[in-house]
């Protein structure tokens, strides 16, 4: 195969049950130009086994990825064996929108920037769509990176998505470090910061992906938990680009974060029984 335009990289891990829809999304795309990278993390279910039915496609390559180093280890795995000039990561259990891929990458050259990001679905662990058309609150327009971030941390949240929502110039990531390894929670939100510091940020306004959340991620301990990263991740940015993110950003992002998780805890309480 030629060199792909497009890389979809896939770090799985106990993703057995969702791992085939994921995949199929990403081939189903209506690109030529495309790779499809998957790397199963030592799962402890049968994520190695759904996996072999994509092996005959040409354009997908399989890896196995060593236990231990977190999910950054596997992401990065999978991010290290791309060869397209744009590369998107998306989790095994989450779902892209048809065109998307398409979209994405025309942005991406028609305007220069360095990121996109689409809204998104938030489903249930059965699909179901919990929250339509998430995100890009304040992004609808093309703006440096550096606004985009000031804008992301005075929201107190990670207003760009999950990162299949998120395209990137694979250049740019790569010079900026890979993602991050030391966050957890924002793994995604400071992988894109160190990215939009060196470029422009254009948004895709329709909705390019589902996230699902499991009922492991609808727990009052999981928000405080994200909270307190919110607020490491924006003394942070803070702390390393001062020319872009201000003490009164940094200020109104840690009080926005609390209204957020508070926000949060009632909705769990209203949507947990959905999950699982």
């Amino acid at each position: 195969m030629t060199t792909p335009r497009i890389s979809v990289v896939v770090p799985a891990y106990n993703n057995a049950r969702t791992l085939a829809e994921t995949l199929r999304s990403v081939l189903d795309q209506q690109v030529e130009d495309l790779e499809l990278i998957v790397a199963d993390h030592a799962s402890a279910d049968d994520t190695w086994e759904v996996m072999q039915a994509f092996d005959p496609d040409p354009r997908v390559t399989l890896l196995r990825t060593e236990g231990g180093g977190g999910a950054v280890r596997n992401w990065n795995r999978v991010t290290d064996a791309a060869t397209g000039a744009y590369v998107k990561l998306v989790c095994g259990d989450d779902v892209l929108r048809p065109g998307v891929l398409a979209r994405q990458a025309r942005l991406l050259e028609e305007t220069g920037a360095v990121l996109t990001a689409s809204k998104r679905d938030i489903v249930d662990a059965s699909g179901k769509v919990v929250m339509g058309g998430w995100g890009l609150t304040g992004l609808g327009r093309a703006m440096s990176g550096a606004d985009a971030l000031r804008r992301t941390v005075r929201a107190g949240r990670n207003l760009l998505g999950e990162p299949a929502s998120v395209m990137m110039r694979r250049e740019a990531l790569a010079a900026a470090g890979g993602w991050h390894e030391d966050f957890s929670y924002f793994i995604d939100l400071a992988s894109y910061a160190r990215v939009l510091v060196g470029g422009g940020f254009t948004p895709d306004l329709e909705v390019g992906a589902t996230f699902r959340m499991s009922d492991g991620q609808w727990s009052v301990a999981l928000v405080d938990a994200q909270t307190a990263e919110a607020r490491r991740f924006s003394a942070w940015l803070r702390a390393e680009h001062p020319d872009i993110v201000s003490e009164a950003d940094r200020r109104m992002g840690d009080i926005r974060a609390g209204l957020m998780a508070q926000a949060r805890r009632v909705s769990y309480r209203v949507l947990k029984r959905r999950m699982g």
